[in-house]
């Protein structure tokens, strides 16, 4: 059977528009940016889930790395463990830390902030209703907020993490109350409000209706649950890029990735796992690849995510490899 001259124009006009997508996002790729601020991620808790003094790790951080730029996650369970008894000594003792060694934070603030299990409610917070728990979050980030109001080393807020996105284990997950979240924010302070996302399932539309930035992740080694296995993600980095042109048209945001891949990520959180496998999750090579092809997304805001694993291997592995390739980088 022949087909006729108008369908075939037509599967042909599909066929190159498929073609011409899969080279833009797959195959062509952006040039780099012109200069790159690299930072790293860091969270107490999971510094002391790590084994590690976590003054020491951040000391290490801001001294041997030379990190200037900090993505500190708060944990709720930490700050408030007591309703209405706030215990900010060791927030303090990090910002403080920060400013005196030049260096700008990032902070996270809210229910779900980074690590597992995401959302660290205090054990008094788990037997409130819903609305309740709403209030307490609002009162938690407006204590945060004004208490650092006047510290400029704070240069942005990001509330929450992944707000739209189910991860974790979390009572709940409502659109509506976390724009009040974001409204509270940007009524005390003038500081910019960072809302992030899945560099790879999302758009970014709902994030940059609400942020003043975008933070974005961007993994290339991930574990899929479903296969029981890791594989590698095969976006390219015009992908991304792509992306954050159209953010910046449409709404006028910037996008920065708020959490680049430099550890493995498996089956079991990573102090379960035995180290011979952690290096089959993610080996010094991939986290070469990961800076590389970071760099070749034409974006020019970086924050590591696995600061806290590099300093792990070097003191208790012997392996300072990790650690000493992120050093060149800041």
């Amino acid at each position: 059977m022949r087909i006729k001259k108008p369908i075939k124009f037509f599967l042909l006009g599909v066929l190159l528009v498929v073609v011409i997508v899969f080279v833009w996002l797959f195959v062509y790729q952006p040039s780099q940016a012109a200069k790159i601020s690299w930072g790293v991620d860091f969270s107490q808790k999971h510094s002391q889930n790590l084994g590690l003094n976590w003054q020491e790790t951040y000391l290490a951080f801001l001294e041997d790395l030379s990190a200037k730029n900090l993505k500190i996650n708060t944990a709720w369970d930490l700050l408030e463990p007591q309703k209405d008894k706030y215990q900010f000594a060791d927030l303090d003792w990090q910002i403080n830390q920060a400013q005196s060694h030049q260096a700008k934070i990032l902070l996270v603030i809210g229910m779900k902030t980074p690590r597992w299990p995401e959302c660290h409610l205090p054990d008094w917070v788990k037997t409130l209703s819903k609305q309740e728990q709403q209030e307490e979050i609002l009162g938690l980030l407006q204590t945060i907020v004004l208490r650092y109001q006047q510290n400029q080393t704070i240069w942005a807020w990001q509330v929450e993490n992944e707000p739209f996105l189910s991860f974790g284990k979390c009572p709940w997950r409502d659109d509506s109350f976390f724009k009040k979240e974001v409204a509270l924010v940007k009524s005390l302070d003038s500081r910019p409000v960072i809302v992030s996302s899945s560099g790879e399932w999302s758009a970014w539309f709902k994030e940059a209706s609400l942020a003043d930035v975008v933070g974005t992740t961007l993994y290339r080694q991930v574990w899929m649950g479903w296969l029981n296995r890791s594989l590698p993600y095969y976006f390219g980095p015009e992908f991304y890029r792509l992306k954050s042109d159209i953010i910046e048209k449409i709404f006028g945001k910037k996008v920065i990735c708020v959490e680049l891949q430099a550890e493995p990520w498996g089956k079991k959180l990573i102090y379960d796992v035995p180290v011979a496998e952690q290096l089959k999750l993610f080996d010094h090579n991939q986290f070469l690849k990961n800076i590389d092809f970071a760099k070749s997304t034409g974006l020019d805001t970086f924050y590591l995510w696995g600061g806290e694993w590099w300093y792990w291997f070097k003191e208790k592995q012997g392996d300072d490899y990790f650690w000493q390739t992120a050093k060149s980088l800041f």
